[in-house]
């Protein structure tokens, strides 16, 4: 359930993708075409009872109802008893149906605990038996994980004043509270093959979500973009009944004895990350046990003479994921014992490692709160050309975010940086360094020198700007001393400006370097952006900007900016993006009723002068 948020490349994510059910469409009528009725064998798959056609008909209806919601309470629950007592005697069948299985999954939100406990028990029969086919099902895993997630819901409810007592509310979510209890003990009798099974894996995972009271969105619902797709789920508290506390601990333990799969088996290694991650936030002492544990037996394997078994575990694919998990969770002692005793002297050669780089920048985020960044920098530090050419910008440029956030060692890395891309002597290449930082480019490839004597110097439109250069910066934007980045910006000619402001990476850097800015470095930066402001306004990414400088620029800077876009009010009052520049301006204010306006100005200026007293 829990979604690394990370830079990795396609070829680190260890974890097997889950199909999802709305997926293989085509292959779904194919296999239903070689199945027979309800009660037949399905020659095309392994002998497995199917859903007759007729009931696969009535759940597909069922899903287009759903869709067109209902008019009141009355008749939702009218409409989900009939469908649940369709489902009866045939729950596991509808479940490991593809319709079936995303018309459940619809459905059971709608149900009450008290229904949603009735179908996990027919799906996992009297002994709870049937559980383990079911969740091991890649149709049927969704359907068991959708149920145990209404016990969220069943605790919210519980919570609402209304009619029924106690007792009542007991009963009703007490048979859901067993059916968790029973699917948590199939899960301890069958661990192994539970955890290593890329449907079963899930349900293992959401299970301890559900046991430590804390939940993600739904699988089924998170099919991130683009820009989701590296950001971390944000998780719900509630809260679990007393039971479910010591089966997460009866859970855990019964984990912890097929710990070898950890590093063995990519799927299995995702449900230790899951366990770790739940108890950190909801059972940190618990948390804190595990992870000695497994550090335990990480270390206790064996391996060369005189070389630590983490070396090696560090660059799989599999076990790296798991370390990096336990390194992000990591108290000060066991952080300072990794470091100190294992990868202490070896940190360049992981750096320059496809694999084992991802787990170095962890480390060198975690440690950014403690001394022992001191030591872990300047260890780092002996390699970051090497880095650099090896294309690993990830660890640089969280060598930059930790140099920023200890406000340690700053001086130091600025200093490498300028030697790595070459404009570090003659001084009079600093003024060069935030495009090479940017275009991560040295400054002969940049501006096409043949040597790196002599400080001639051609102008070269602005360009090559990447992502991680972005960051960089950013970052860089962050340390005390940033007199070389704003000297650079000042030399960028209005042209490049706006290629910077315009830039998906280069806007992020210039909203950095001006928001960052006093209001002397700020006003020097706007002097060279006049001319720009009505272009940028019209652009998609530099309005964005514009906005930012807005608000954080004083009343004089914004009258400058302002006068600068009224003359071409159609022009904005008429562009997508720049009618909303122009509205929240209040530009048509400064036209007619300018007193008003600056009045206006001023106070908000007051007022944030205020707030940032207060925050520092």
């Amino acid at each position: 359930m829990l979604v690394k948020a990370e830079e990795k490349k396609p070829w680190k994510g260890g974890e097997k993708k889950r199909s999802h059910p709305g997926d293989n469409s085509q292959e779904g009528e194919k296999k239903k075409r070689r199945g027979g009725k309800e009660g037949e064998e399905g020659q095309g798959d392994g002998g497995r009872k199917r859903l007759d056609g007729m009931s696969v008909g009535y759940f597909r209806r069922v899903g287009e109802r759903l869709s067109e919601g209902f008019e009141d309470d009355e008749e939702r629950e009218m409409f989900v008893e009939n469908v649940l007592t369709e489902v009866k005697g045939k729950a596991s069948l509808v479940a490991m149906d593809q319709t079936g299985s995303i018309t459940l999954q619809r459905l059971l939100p709608l149900c009450s605990p008290d229904q949603v406990g009735e179908v996990l028990t027919e799906v996992g029969g009297e002994s709870g038996s049937e559980f383990k086919a079911v969740s091991c099902d890649r149709c049927g895993g969704h359907v068991v994980e959708s149920a145990i997630r209404q016990v969220s819901r069943w605790m919210e409810l519980s919570k609402e004043p209304s009619a029924t007592t106690e007792e009542e509310e007991e009963e009703s979510g007490g048979l859901l509270e067993a059916q968790v209890l029973s699917l948590s003990q199939v899960v301890r009798d069958n661990t192994a093959d539970f955890i290593k099974h890329a449907h079963g894996s899930h349900v293992v995972r959401t299970l301890l979500h559900v046991l430590a009271g804390c939940l993600g969105p739904p699988r089924t619902e998170s099919r991130p973009g683009a820009k989701e797709r590296n950001v971390a789920p944000q998780l719900t508290d509630f809260e679990i009944p007393t039971s479910f506390w010591y089966e997460l601990k009866n859970l855990t333990e019964t984990l912890m004895g097929h710990v070898n799969l950890s590093v063995t088996d990519a799927v299995a290694s995702a449900v230790f990350q899951t366990m770790l991650t739940v108890c950190h936030r909801k059972r940190p002492k618990l948390c804190k046990q595990l992870l000695k544990r497994v550090m335990e037996y990480l270390t206790g394997l064996s391996a060369a003479p005189g070389v630590s078994p983490l070396l090696v575990f560090l660059k799989d694919q599999a076990s790296s994921h798991l370390i990096e998990t336990i390194i992000q969770l990591s108290h000060k002692s066991l952080l300072r014992d990794l470091y100190k005793n294992h990868l202490k002297g070896h940190l360049v050669d992981l750096a320059l490692h496809r694999i084992a780089n991802f787990p170095v920048q962890r480390l060198t985020a975690a440690s950014a709160k403690y001394k022992m960044f001191l030591t872990l920098f300047d260890e780092l530090v002996q390699g970051v050309e090497a880095i650099l050419a090896a294309g690993h910008m990830g660890v640089i440029v969280q060598m930059a975010e930790s140099c920023a956030e200890s406000e340690e060692k700053q001086n130091d890395l600025m200093h490498c940086l300028l030697r790595a891309f070459h404009c570090e002597e003659p001084g009079s290449r600093h003024t060069s360094c935030l495009p090479l930082f940017m275009s991560l480019l040295t400054y002969e490839v940049y501006y096409h020198s043949d040597t790196a004597e002599g400080s001639v110097q051609t102008q070269v439109p602005l360009s090559s700007i990447c992502y991680h250069g972005s960051r960089l910066v950013q970052a860089l934007a962050r340390f005390k001393e940033r007199s070389l980045l704003l000297s650079s910006l000042r030399t960028l000619t209005p042209a490049d400006l706006l290629t910077l402001a315009s830039d998906p990476s280069g806007s992020h850097v210039l909203q950095a370097l001006i928001t960052t800015s006093s209001d002397k470095g700020r006003g020097k930066i706007l002097k060279r952006l006049e001319g720009q402001y009505v272009q940028m306004a019209c652009s998609r990414l530099g309005s964005r900007v514009l906005e930012a400088i807005w608000n954080s620029a004083s009343v004089n800077q914004r009258q400058s900016i302002a006068q600068e876009l009224v003359p071409s009010e159609s022009q904005l009052r008429s562009d997508q993006f720049a009618r909303h520049v122009w509205a929240k301006f209040a530009l048509s204010h400064f036209i007619h009723r300018r007193g008003h306006w600056q009045e206006i100005q001023t106070g908000e200026s007051k007022k944030r002068k205020l707030f940032s007293d207060i925050l520092e």
